[in-house]
């Protein structure tokens, strides 16, 4: 790519990414703290990719999604996970009407922009495989016919650690499905005492302005396709998921540890994410940092671990580090 071409580029993402700080500053008013997981919800949006935010109870994970979709003006549905929750209280079912001796559609809250599905492993595998055909090809099929859901269309789930009370682990065909899997800390003692001051009320009030629309969002993904990678950044996203697959190709002896290493859905998310990371930056290109900053987050969930590094307590994120360690950087 040219220097003007580059620099060209450059001036569309500082346009298009002007209600980035607004949107910002608009959930902060409710978020206190939090940016690592604000970011990225916003990079989620940017690169048409579903979020899965994984924490203990009581860290804000539905409120932050709850505000966002309010300071973007779109259609929103909560979804609460239950052990008793049927495929069809998510995508919707057909309905007899005997008076018209036909069915009839009755969609179901799939169908909105913004899905919050929380606490999302709380419910069954078959509940959880009614959302594949949505996440994957934004569609739902209802008896032998097919619904294009809303565009933008975005699931952001919660989920508590797996070793709560009540949980049942995602099917790995599920969490391949999610662009970023976030892992939600502690606030720090200052943001905790922040929290106080805005939250310690029987009724706080929460007040937040609309700063964008569906179309900006689609205005904004149309740029983030435009922002350049060059061929070297390209042979290190593949070099990085290819080192999941087969460690020892790079020098890595953790071949035993690796049961399944990430999908070529991982290597198209990783490049997504850092142009749509690149964006919020205010570049029109990708640099080898933007790959290491956001990587983590999307391939987390797709290295599932062997029962060998289970036995020797090695978590997927130590692989993942681990990788990012050891593969070259451009």
């Amino acid at each position: 790519m040219s220097a003007s071409t580059l620099s060209e580029v450059n001036e569309r993402v500082k346009e298009a990414s002007s209600w980035v700080p607004l949107l910002r500053a608009e959930i902060a008013k409710v978020i206190v703290g939090q940016q690592y997981l604000v970011d990225r919800l916003i990079v989620g949006i940017l690169a048409n990719g579903h979020v899965l935010l994984e924490g203990v109870p009581g860290l804000a994970k539905t409120l932050s999604v709850r505000t966002l979709a309010s300071a973007v003006q779109a259609q929103f549905s909560r979804i609460q996970f239950t052990p008793d929750l049927l495929p069809a209280d998510i995508v919707g079912t057909l309905i007899y009407n005997p008076q018209k001796a036909e069915f009839f559609t009755k969609k179901g809250p799939i169908f909105a922009n913004i899905v919050l599905a929380d606490e999302i492993n709380r419910a069954p595998a078959k509940v959880q495989s009614a959302l594949l055909e949505a996440m994957q090809e934004r569609q739902v099929t209802l008896g032998d016919e097919t619904h294009l859901l809303p565009a933008p269309f975005l699931v952001l789930a919660t989920e508590n650690p797996i070793d709560q009370e009540g949980t049942y682990p995602l099917p790995e065909a599920q969490v391949d499905r999610f662009m970023l899997k976030l892992k939600i800390g502690y606030p720090t003692r200052e943001e905790e005492r922040r929290i106080l001051d805005n939250m310690a009320s029987t009724a706080p009030k929460f007040s937040v302005e609309p700063v964008i629309n569906p179309t900006d969002i689609l205005a904004a993904r149309a740029v983030v396709d435009q922002i350049y990678i060059d061929d070297k950044v390209k042979d290190y996203v593949v070099d990085l998921v290819f080192a999941t697959r087969r460690p020892s190709d790079f020098g890595l002896n953790i071949d035993n540890f690796v049961q399944f290493g990430a999908s070529p859905r991982a290597t198209i998310a990783l490049t997504l994410a850092a142009k749509a990371w690149a964006f919020l930056q205010g570049r029109g290109y990708v640099t080898p940092q933007d790959i290491k900053t956001i990587g983590v987050d999307v391939l987390r969930h797709r290295v599932i671990p062997s029962y060998e590094a289970e036995a020797e307590d090695f978590t997927s994120e130590q692989l993942v580090a681990k990788i990012f360690d050891t593969v070259p950087v451009p």
